[in-house]
């Protein structure tokens, strides 16, 4: 890489033999920088590590802290977007616009999901400087708008200073039948999960796969690596030998799993002798209570997670592995965290199909118990109950998306033989996420840039905390932070804790009369003794110190109730009543491709039937958790609508389609219920009917999958194929025709987009 803007150097003459020639210096980094690999592990809460208390088997992140520093005392924003913007900003997640998911966005500058280029991300900054740049797997910082084909990438990785990116955009994936992007294209997994694939092993591959085509020609140049895997997001899947692994490990439940946790934390040193368990919540049954069913399949929910998180380790080992293999791994910064703390998505009894309830569809217990073995594969979202998640965040009260210890205290491993002595320790000073990026670039000897690419850059809100690396008694670089979630909201400040929990989807509403709790957090880090009765000053300076940090960091207005005005936006695209595709592109997103949910609209697919016949997908939307699709098979044109894979109905034609072209349509009539008719017709006449009970309310598929024409690039809508299952025949075109308002269920969309987090 050359210097750009250098005056040149030699001398231009008429002739070459008049003339000299010269070369730009190329770009070095600092003396000594060092590789700098960041993994960041999805919904992993505090205690579930085995470096932080667990006992499921991260042997080589646990080797990673051996061989240097967990900090125990680390914190994020309690979600996922915004605890990224803020690792690779260096600034608070309010501050770059991202102060919920950007799924969620709203029309207030904390809000709207639009990292600003004032804000330059870590690559923008390395790469200048003479570093390489991947990113390696979840990305989710590009607004729904952006997310599209058809969008312009400016706030796609590649966009944003990394130069080259495989994984992908959205909340959550099927591992084994992801919705990849690499680079700037969409493209499908290399292999099917009946040939082994698996999201992780991928990821791992394609980090590999990048630094090692660096260090095909740049046997020294620095790279930064940014590796964030799906693990452990739902679905909790693993390959079934992982997943056996650990049947019947968990068979003695949450309360005992807990307890045995925090024992081992306390002998690990990992929290003030002073602290104490939470209590388990009066919502979270006790183990003993269940019946002999519920716990058989609430035992084999963990295990699915358990083999999901032992399965990652091993991937992230193998990256870490060839790194040893270059040399380099003594030389190389490696820092290990999860974007906030274990989920509850999965609800009181766990979940099969994520989908269901963001379409207000019921989850049957019977139904999970009658697919117990299949729960962890390819064809099941599974989620475990939330009596896990409270084991899972132990010692800590509460959980994702709610700013209590257990939603924003997460595990931090740093890792660097060449860059700090320390070797096993643990360290109690306070962190938040956006300390990384200062710290890494502290780490490389370079100062936080003032201008990127002609842009001014706002200030760095985080502080290096590069001076604990050498001893446990380094005094705390952060004094005070606030938090904001949903309207939860929390202050720290020197060892003290403020905080009030408002319940966004109880219908609860941020204001003056919440009630806040007070926590002295240094002794009692589990939030076990409220001393807001005690020492009323106190919280209310804090609380007061709150208002004064929301306005300094782009938090207001505080917005709990977000059912109408996140969700009540402009389309990502322009609303139209006639849609187009063409056959072979694609997918489009769920977002930016025609809404058809609970609305009378028409399908018709324009097709070249050849004399021998032809079969195939015509048009398909979302996956085999729910969805839609048209397709033809043995000469007859069929529709099914797949309602969360409780429901399906499906009208095969009552005559073949035979040779020529052909209008092959479907049309919906939306009831004054939750359902309607589905017709099929070829060339306009009628060909066969069915009743749909339940159309999808809120969305198809919560793995990012698209519309796709003329093939499905998915897991099938329906069993009757597999994908890709193309079309034979010569397919135009599809077009889609919709009528009336589109219907929303706010409350259901919130909720679903949440979920995906």
């Amino acid at each position: 890489m050359q210097s750009e803007g250098v005056k040149f150097g030699g001398v231009i003459g008429r002739y070459r033999a008049d003339a000299e020639a010269w070369w730009p210096p190329r770009v070095r980094p600092p003396a000594g920088a060092p590789n700098v690999v960041v993994v960041v592990l999805d919904d992993v809460g505090f205690a579930q590590l085995g470096c932080f208390g667990s006992d499921l088997a991260t042997p080589r992140l646990d080797a990673l802290a051996a061989g240097g520093l967990r900090y125990s005392n680390f914190h994020t924003t309690a979600l996922c977007s915004p605890t990224r913007a803020c690792l690779l900003t260096g600034r608070n997640h309010h501050s770059v616009g991202m102060g919920r998911i950007t799924d969620l966005a709203t029309g207030f500058p904390g809000y709207d999901a639009r990292i600003p280029r004032s804000a330059g991300m870590l690559p923008e900054m390395l790469v200048p400087q003479g570093y390489a740049a991947y990113a390696v797997g979840k990305w989710h910082l590009t607004p729904e708008e952006d997310m599209h084909l058809g969008a312009s990438r400016s706030t796609w990785p590649l966009g944003r200073g990394f130069e080259r990116f495989y994984g992908f955009f959205s909340g959550e994936t099927n591992q084994f039948e992801p919705a990849l992007t690499y680079d700037n294209h969409r493209v499908a997994p290399p292999r099917s999960a009946e040939d082994g694939y698996h999201l992780s092993e991928d990821l791992a591959d394609r980090a590999i796969e990048f630094v090692a085509d660096l260090r095909h020609v740049e046997p020294t140049q620095p790279f930064l690596l940014y590796l964030a895997m799906g693990a452990c997001h739902s679905p909790h899947q693993a390959p079934r030998p992982w997943i056996d692994r650990y049947r019947g490990r968990f068979d003695r439940g949450w309360d005992v799993w807990r307890a045995e946790t925090f024992e081992r934390q306390l002998r690990d040193g990992l929290l003030p002798e002073s602290v104490e368990l939470s209590p388990r919540p009066d919502w979270v049954p006790p183990w003993d209570a269940l019946g002999p069913d519920e716990r058989r399949l609430y035992a084999r929910y963990m295990e699915c997670f358990a083999a999901m998180l032992s399965h990652a380790d091993t991937q992230i080992g193998r990256v870490l592995d060839f790194l040893a293999e270059l040399g380099e791994l003594d030389d190389t910064l490696v820092m290990v965290l999860s974007d906030n703390g274990a989920s509850s998505e999965g609800g009181p009894t766990g979940s099969i199909n994520d989908a269901r309830p963001w379409n207000l569809a019921e989850r049957p217990v019977a139904e999970a118990l009658e697919r117990i073995d299949e729960i962890g594969g390819p064809q099941i979202h599974n989620n475990y109950p939330w009596g896990w998640t409270v084991a899972g965040n132990t010692p800590f009260r509460r959980w994702k998306r709610e700013v209590h210890e257990g939603g924003v205290c997460d595990p931090l491993i740093v890792h660097w033989p060449a860059g700090l002595a320390a070797r096993g320790e643990v360290r109690r000073q306070y962190v938040h996420a956006i300390d990384l990026l200062p710290t890494i670039l502290d780490a490389v000897g370079l100062a936080p840039p003032t201008e990127l690419a002609g842009v001014t850059q706002l200030p760095i809100e985080g502080v290096s905390i590069r001076s604990t690396f050498a001893s446990v008694d380094a005094p705390e670089v952060r004094a005070t932070q606030y938090f904001e979630m949903f309207g939860c909201r929390a202050l720290y400040h020197e060892g003290w804790k403020a905080v009030t929990h408002v319940s966004m989807l109880d219908g609860e509403t941020a204001s003056d009369a919440d009630r806040w709790e007070l926590y002295e957090v240094r002794v009692d880090p589990a939030e076990c003794h409220n001393r807001a009765d005690a020492e009323p000053e106190r919280l209310q300076a804090m609380v007061d110190r709150w208002w004064v940090e929301a306005e300094r960091y782009q938090v207001l207005p505080v917005d709990s109730s977000p059912f109408f005005e996140a969700i009540a936006r402009e389309p990502v695209t322009p609303p139209r009543g006639r849609y187009r595709y063409w056959p072979g592109t694609g997918p489009v997103d769920e977002a930016a491709a025609v809404n058809v949910r609970c609305r009378t609209h028409r399908v018709v697919a324009e097709v070249d039937i050849p004399d021998a016949g032809a079969e195939g997908v015509l048009v398909s939307q979302g996956s085999g958790h729910g969805g839609w699709v048209l397709w033809l098979a043995d000469g007859r044109l069929s529709y099914a609508h797949n309602f969360v894979a409780l429901e399906e109905s499906r009208v095969v034609s009552d005559v073949a389609v035979p040779a020529g072209r052909h209008d092959l349509e479907v049309r919906y009539e939306h009831g004054p219920g939750s359902g309607g008719v589905a017709t099929l017709l070829v060339d306009g006449a009628a060909a066969g009917s069915v009743e749909v009970p339940r159309f999808t309310i809120t969305r198809w598929s919560i793995c990012g999958d698209g519309l796709t024409v003329g093939y499905s690039m998915a897991l099938p809508v329906v069993a009757d194929y597999a994908s890709p299952f193309p079309f034979t025949g010569t397919l135009h075109r599809v077009v889609v025709d919709v009528e009336g308002e589109t219907v929303l269920d706010l409350r259901a969309q919130v909720e679903q987009a949440m979920r995906a987090q």
